[in-house]
């Protein structure tokens, strides 16, 4: 769909930033939409990241410059990180302990329909009907579900302690205490990334150190005290799912590009491979739903780590022309497999080890992590890829360079996975 928008719009310098803005815009919706569930209950955070969804759905219809397109991704990613943020409580204060895994296994179903026809459709829209009518013909998608939705979680509310008392939590913090923090982290996530995709070398590091200084202390106020130290318990669950999606996602995006640029590959193999990673992460989520009683969340994520990490290093392998093509679907499908055995029990454990009333703050850490791991993932692996192009390496190196990065990453999220619960009491 992008490339129609280009042809339409123009201005491809700005053609990245249709993706960076949704994400930008992700975070702070985020942070915002968990400390209004705490406060407010779901009704609110969650009405209106579906308003805003809608809102941005329409701005990028009608958008007559490329700017416009951006603002219009910046206001949908506001609503779309509400959404995941108030289900995460909705989850948590839903349902008892030992029916959360199925639950998470239910949503990561919920991703196969979309993930299958997703891209293919709005490739048919684009190139039939016009690429408006992608953002356009969802919108009715948006009304249904809000029909649907709303009144279902009209109940949940912020808990009331047992002694009737009111909880002390950060939601009697002021409604705008965490806005000006999640701003931050969201101007310094994106000075680092225009840092790893700026094509002078120059730039880099001041961009990265500026993105760093403005984000990281704020980032440090929006996540459990002791995440960056991978505290025991629920800091250090924040902690992994960050690390998770930075290693599935830091390799996921290089794989279409290894099949087809590399080995010669159909755009049709590609694909394969990144549907086999979808439906294997759903297996993952089932199993984990079966097991997680018996094995604890500790082995099953130390496990997803070390099936994502011999994902990408099978994908490595399949940069030589001695391996056969058809590995790779098998071997992306082992990755998704991975992070589909250890996305939910991390979920699990932080909805376990929330304190009653700070669901919320709890599950916006927990999505905070998560975006930015999948975002520094993939900006790092360009900047590798990037790189061996400037230097005029083969094309191999720069992607096995973002290959080992995903593969140490994994490593490295095995090693603090041992800060995770053996087992949770339900």
């Amino acid at each position: 769909m992008l490339p129609a928008v280009g042809r339409d719009l123009g201005d491809v310098r700005l053609y990245g930033w249709v993706f960076s803005a949704f994400f930008l815009g992700s975070l702070v919706g985020i942070v915002i939409a968990g400390q209004q569930a705490d406060r407010r209950g779901l009704v609110p955070p969650f009405g209106f990241g579906l308003l805003l969804f809608g809102i941005g759905l329409i701005i990028g219809g009608f958008a007559p410059v490329m700017p416009v397109l951006v603002m219009g991704r910046a206001v949908q990613g506001l609503g779309a990180g509400a959404i995941p943020a108030a289900g995460y409580v909705a989850i948590g204060r839903g349902y008892p302990g030992h029916l959360r895994p199925r639950m998470f296994a239910v949503l990561s179903t919920a991703w196969v329909v979309p993930g299958l026809i997703g891209p293919a459709l709005a490739g048919l829209v684009a190139d039939h009907v016009g690429w408006r009518w992608v953002f356009l013909g969802l919108l009715p998608l948006v009304v249904g579900c809000a029909f649907l939705t709303l009144p279902a979680v009209r109940g949940f509310g912020p808990p009331a302690p047992a002694d009737g008392s009111e909880p002390a939590t950060a939601a009697d913090q002021p409604p705008g205490s965490r806005l000006f923090p999640a701003l931050r982290v969201a101007a310094g996530a994106g000075l680092v990334l225009a840092g790893l995709t700026v094509a002078s070398v120059l730039p880099t590091p001041l961009l990265i150190g500026a993105g760093l200084a403005i984000g990281l202390p704020a980032f440090v106020a929006l996540v459990p005290p002791g995440t960056l130290a991978a505290r025991p318990g629920l800091p250090a669950a924040v902690l992994t799912r960050g690390v998770l999606t930075f290693a599935f996602f830091g390799g996921d995006a290089y794989v279409p590009l290894t099949l087809t640029s590399i080995r010669g590959a159909s755009a049709a193999v590609a694909g394969l491979a990144l549907t086999a990673s979808t439906l294997t992460w759903t297996l993952g989520a089932w199993v984990q739903e079966r097991r997680i009683n018996r094995w604890g969340p500790r082995r099953l994520i130390r496990t997803g780590f070390v099936l994502v990490a011999a994902g990408a290093v099978g994908m490595t392998t399949l940069l030589s022309h001695g391996t056969p093509v058809w590995l790779g679907p098998v071997m992306w499908g082992v990755a998704g497999l991975g992070i589909g055995l250890a996305y939910a029990p991390i979920s699990v454990t932080v909805l376990h080890d929330a304190s009653p009333g700070q669901e919320g703050q709890a599950s916006s850490a927990l999505a905070l992590t998560d975006v930015l791991g999948t975002a520094l993932g993939t900006g790092t692996g360009g900047a590798a890829v990037a790189f061996g192009h400037a230097h005029g390496w083969d094309p191999r190196a720069g992607l096995a360079f973002a290959f080992a990065i995903a593969v140490a990453v994994a490593i490295a999220g095995a090693t603090v996975a041992r800060r995770i619960p053996v087992r949770l009491a339900d």
